[in-house]
């Protein structure tokens, strides 16, 4: 299958989940005559998560161009297959937990600003926010760290950046993955500090729907290291 299409089909494949995760979450067959929805409802779509959309397409299209175009240019006789890092693998599981962690933050804030429970239980739900928000966002730094920890290991076996086309490819690729991890990264740091006081009801959904951006940004993020990890060692 074309590289490119295989890619479309995942993106399509993320639409679909995040629009049925949003339905899920809502629990619309509990709702009996709710004739208007609170901001923080998992079917109310303000405009940072619209907005997040968009450019989750943009991001999608542009790696799929990358894609198409790594396919083609493997057909020609002089591509040279690259040797994976084995670190690669460990890089791989560190954004895996990055994004359990940040998902079990959404879980913890979603619940955290709601009228249920006691004022206690409510500040613990933010206290558990916090510390997975935390971790999910060190497990990503830590794969930035073991991506350059890769290219120190290729440099070392000769495979520089201009050696081949194949190694180009996977400098450029994984480079450009991790501006945009690096991107997120800035926006989860706004957001840690954010956490730290919860000083109110009025601050407590802006908080929650950070890191839920944050934890869609991060899945997305894993989808498309997966892709492109196929890509380099199943091609």
């Amino acid at each position: 299958m074309n590289i490119g299409i295989m890619l479309a089909l995942i993106g399509l494949a993320i639409g679909v989940w995040w629009v049925l995760l949003q339905k899920f979450r809502a629990k619309p067959w509990l709702q009996q005559g709710v004739l208007a929805e609170p901001l923080h409802s998992a079917t109310f779509y303000p405009p940072q998560l619209v907005g997040l959309g968009v450019f989750l397409a943009v991001v999608m299209t542009l790696f799929a161009l990358f894609a198409a175009a790594y396919h083609m240019r493997m057909n020609v006789p002089d591509w040279v297959h690259l040797p994976l890092p084995p670190v690669l693998l460990l890089n791989t599981a560190l954004l895996v937990l990055g994004s359990i962690a940040i998902q079990a933050a959404w879980s913890a804030a979603d619940h955290g600003h709601d009228d249920t429970g006691t004022a206690e239980a409510r500040a613990e739900r933010w206290r558990r926010a916090r510390f997975y928000l935390q971790w999910g966002g060190l497990f990503a730094f830590a794969f930035l760290v073991g991506q350059l920890a890769a290219w120190r290991q290729l440099d070392a076996q000769g495979f520089y950046f201009s050696c081949s086309p194949a190694s180009a490819f996977f400098y450029v690729l994984t480079a450009l993955h991790g501006l945009h991890l690096l991107g997120g990264l800035l926006v989860w740091g706004k957001t840690a500090l954010m956490s730290v006081r919860v000083d109110g009801a009025e601050r407590a959904p802006a908080i929650a729907l950070n890191i839920r951006l944050c934890a869609i940004y991060w899945h997305f993020l894993l989808l498309i290291w997966l892709a492109v990890y196929a890509l380099f060692a199943f091609t």
